[in-house]
């Protein structure tokens, strides 16, 4: 840190310009917390301190984490700044909050992430970058070129649906980026609709926050979704790294095994070379008088032969237990065709009653429609006084929503500032509370004066709307008979689909419950084999201790051998070629195991697709059960407020006739009686 604020301090002597005494001071405090976070929030950086923090940024420097929030960066300043940080690669955390940066600034941050290659979290929040197509279009160029940055934030920065379109553009490509706040803006319909379209194409997004932005509420539960769907996938791609990691280290130790049993049995053919070296020299003098031992040495070899021929024997047996097993693996394959015909058989009849009961429930709705045909007609007059006075609501909610949030920022802003002063110094502290404390009542004489404003109007726009409530109260009890009738038919028809979804979780959970068995079976038969394998070994250990003993007793033979050391020799290698031919049978009985295993973990694998196809039909089914409830609840919701339209016209009729009767005649010529 110490290095830091000597380079800063020579470079501004070197150039020529004033260093900055706040700047100092913040490098010192940095200094002595000794961490590896350069905070320069709230101080005013001038274009030359700029610069000169763009010479020393050039370099690698000892900071991860760079601060400057609320420095009121000139489009000079953050562009200089900004292309200091194109070849930096320790800083991996950038915070521009609140510089208000513009079309200069969004073609730099544009080539700062094309060009740099360290940089993790990047925050932009209130800033300008959206008012700007053209360079708002070049930082979404340099976003989809990255291949570093995880999150994002550009809350507040007055990003429309054009903005919206291009962001979504550089979200197809761009497939590192986790998460993304575009809380605060101005995104509407059409920019919701361009980013539901980016995000299915987008795999790498699970954290998406879009609160402020005029969209919908069913395009947002789409966009949940879509990040729901990228979260789901991400965890299933870290346990399959994770599984093959686990099974690499496996293959490896294996590998290891055999490698260290190639090297002893490598060893223990070169002892046995020397020690027939050793007996073949020490038998050369005692030819003639173990003949007879000759003799019983060749029954031996006989016998070995005999035990030859029973472990290839064993190893028959093996080959035809393998064969079994490969029938049964086909046998498997063919029942989970079966059961793939029967699942896409069932879908296409489940898929055919959906349309039935959607071509019914269309059937119904039509009617209904044509029933509300000839309200409408009469409604569209209310309609429009309705909306009218609903807009000025809406514009007064508004308006007071926008107010308060100003004022919420103001504080905000003051807090912070007078946070940033009580650092600078300790004597100042009585002053600065002083000013805030006068800042803080005319804030508050502001925001109540604001608020009494917003509150009279209000009672005013309240007062209307509870004398329209009052009329509409009395058309309400006409309707609550049929809107009655209409729940007890949605009722039925939500019970109906209940219990058709019940039998189809059911039959998809007793699938799963058979492909389990199955996977339980072939278990049960890889077991078996394994045991069979363990079998063979022990067998192979107990002839392993008869050849041990066999070869102490040709060394005790050999050393009465020494006139026949060509025989012996020939009858050595034939005996070593058979033992390496039985050795060839027992590598090629574990190569043919191994494929088992494979075969069994293929087998595995297609039973994971299997569970995950389910999954994602149930998935499916949901989802269109909730859009199919959706569409029954704004039915109704339309339903009654045609009703409401209608009571209400009905009781405008009424008092325009009553308003007509007491005007008539009829009125003028019984006043004169009273």
């Amino acid at each position: 840190m110490e290095d830091f604020r000597r380079t800063y301090l020579r470079l501004c002597k070197d150039g020529g310009v004033e260093p900055q005494e706040s700047v100092v001071a913040q490098l010192q405090e940095n200094r002595a917390a000794q961490g590896s976070r350069l905070d320069l929030s709230g101080q005013s950086l001038s274009a030359d301190t700029c610069s000169v923090l763009a010479k020393v940024l050039q370099k690698d420097t000892i900071f991860t984490e760079v601060s400057l929030s609320d420095c009121m960066l000139s489009e000079e300043g953050a562009t200089v700044l900004l292309a200091g940080l194109f070849g930096n690669a320790t800083v991996k955390v950038l915070d521009l909050k609140g510089n208000n940066l513009r079309s200069k600034g969004a073609e730099v941050l544009g080539r700062l992430l094309a060009r740099n290659k360290t940089l993790r979290r990047l925050v932009l929040e209130w800033n300008a970058l959206g008012v700007w197509e053209e360079a708002f279009s070049l930082f979404c160029e340099g976003l989809a070129s990255n291949s570093v940055l995880t999150h994002l934030d550009l809350r507040n920065n007055q990003i429309h649906h054009h903005g919206a379109s291009e962001l979504g553009l550089a979200l197809k490509h761009n497939n590192t980026l986790e998460a993304l706040d575009l809380r605060w803006n101005n995104i509407g319909l059409l920019g919701g609709r361009s980013l539901l379209e980016a995000l299915q194409k987008n795999q790498s997004i699970v954290q998406l926050e879009m609160a402020g932005n005029n969209i919908p509420s069913d395009t947002l539960r789409a966009l949940e979704q879509t990040t729901g769907h990228n979260t789901d996938r991400q965890s299933t791609l870290r346990e399959n790294r994770s599984r093959s990691q686990v099974l690499g280290k496996e293959i490896h130790k294996l590998k290891e095994e055999k490698g260290q049993q190639f090297l002893s049995l490598m060893e223990t053919i070169d002892r046995q070379r020397e020690e027939m070296g050793r007996s073949s020299r020490s038998t050369s003098a005692q030819i003639g008088q173990l003949q007879e031992a000759l003799n019983e040495r060749k029954s031996a070899v006989n016998s070995l032969t005999a035990k030859l021929q029973m472990t290839e024997a064993a190893l028959a047996l093996s080959d035809q237990k393998n064969h079994n097993m490969g029938e049964l693996l086909t046998r498997v394959k063919a029942e989970k065709e079966d059961l793939r015909e029967r699942q896409s058989r069932e879908r296409k009849k489940e898929q055919e009653d959906s349309a039935l009961r959607e071509g019914k429930l269309l059937r119904e709705i039509h009617n209904l429609t044509e029933t509300n045909v000839q309200l409408r007609s009469k409604v569209e007059e209310m309609e429009r006084r309705c909306k009218s006075q609903q807009q000025q609501i809406f514009d007064l909610k508004q308006e007071l929503t926008n107010s308060t949030a100003e004022l919420k920022l103001r504080l905000a802003q003051t807090e912070e500032r007078l946070e940033i002063e009580k650092r600078r110094s300790k004597q100042a502290l009585e002053d600065m509370d002083s000013l805030r404390q006068k800042e803080v009542e005319h804030v508050t004489r502001h925001l109540e004066e604001s608020e009494r404003a917003l509150q009279e109007r209000i009672f005013k726009m309240e007062g209307q709307r509870i004398q329209l409530e009052e009329e509409l109260s009395k058309a309400k009890a006409a309707c609550v008979t049929e809107r009655a009738q209409a729940e007890e038919e949605l009722g039925r028809v939500r019970t109906q689909v209940r219990l058709e979804e019940q039998e189809h979780v059911s039959t998809l959970e007793e699938k799963l419950r058979l492909v389990r068995s199955s996977l339980q079976e072939v278990q049960h038969h890889c077991s078996q084999q394994k045991q069979t394998i363990s079998e063979l070994q022990v067998k192979n250990s107990q002839q392993s201790i008869e050849m041990d003993s066999l070869r102490r007793r040709i060394e005790e033979l050999q050393q009465g051998l020494s006139g026949k050391d060509q025989e012996k020799v020939a009858e050595v290698s034939r005996v070593r070629v058979e033992l390496q031919e039985q050795i060839g049978h027992l590598h090629a009985e574990r190569t043919a195991q191994g494929g088992l295993k494979e075969k069994i973990s293929a087998l595995e694998r297609e039973i994971k697709v299997l569970s995950s196809s389910h999954r994602e039909a149930l998935l499916d089914k949901e989802s269109e059960m909730t859009s199919m409830l959706e569409k029954l609840r704004l039915r109704e919701a339309e339903i009654q407020r045609m009703r409401e339209d209608e009571a209400q016209r009905a009781s405008y009729l009424q008092s325009a006739i009553l308003a007509y009767v007491q005007g008539s005649p009829l009125g003028h010529y019984s006043s004169p009686k009273k």
